[in-house]
């Protein structure tokens, strides 16, 4: 009976080494740097664009940078194609805005068919957080309501 049992547990741990997935930490570094890299460079790029051939001020070219990153991030997470950046960059594609607004983006795709309230709604937050959410969201009203309240001054 001890023989037997003995035999399991080798079979066992021989199929729990093959199944277990193995990491060289350097490959992962390195994957990370290459995708955080990618990622500061089309954002620089932005920037630059921003500057040098639209004439706006170092903040003003920031801003769009974030909301373009942000925007690409978002259609390549509708897309499938962001989580296959992530999975392959690790930190380097999660860390940086675009992993923040993927993250965001990513929960309210996967359950908008169960509607707006209760699968957008709510999901989105799972994430992100209702901090996150209401705050863009109320800067954006109170924007407009400045945006207003100058065109009449």
């Amino acid at each position: 009976m001890d023989k037997e049992k003995e035999q399991l547990q080798k079979k066992y741990n021989s199929y729990v080494k093959e199944v277990t997935p193995t990491h060289n930490l350097w490959l992962n570094m390195l994957k990370a740097f290459i995708t955080g890299g990618i990622i500061c460079i089309i954002g620089q790029w932005i920037l630059n664009i921003g500057m040098d051939t639209f004439g706006l001020d170092k903040d003003a070219a920031g801003g769009w940078c974030s909301m373009l990153l942000i925007l690409l991030s978002v259609v390549l997470t509708g897309f499938n194609i962001y989580p296959s950046i992530a999975n392959w960059g690790g930190a380097g594609a999660l860390v940086p805005i675009t992993g923040f607004a993927n993250g965001v983006a990513a929960p309210a795709i996967e359950f908008q068919k169960e509607g707006q309230v209760f699968g957008i709604g709510c999901k989105i937050f799972t994430i992100a957080g209702p901090v996150i959410l209401y705050g863009i969201f109320s800067s954006w009203i109170l924007g407009v309501i400045y945006w207003i309240f100058q065109m009449w001054m």
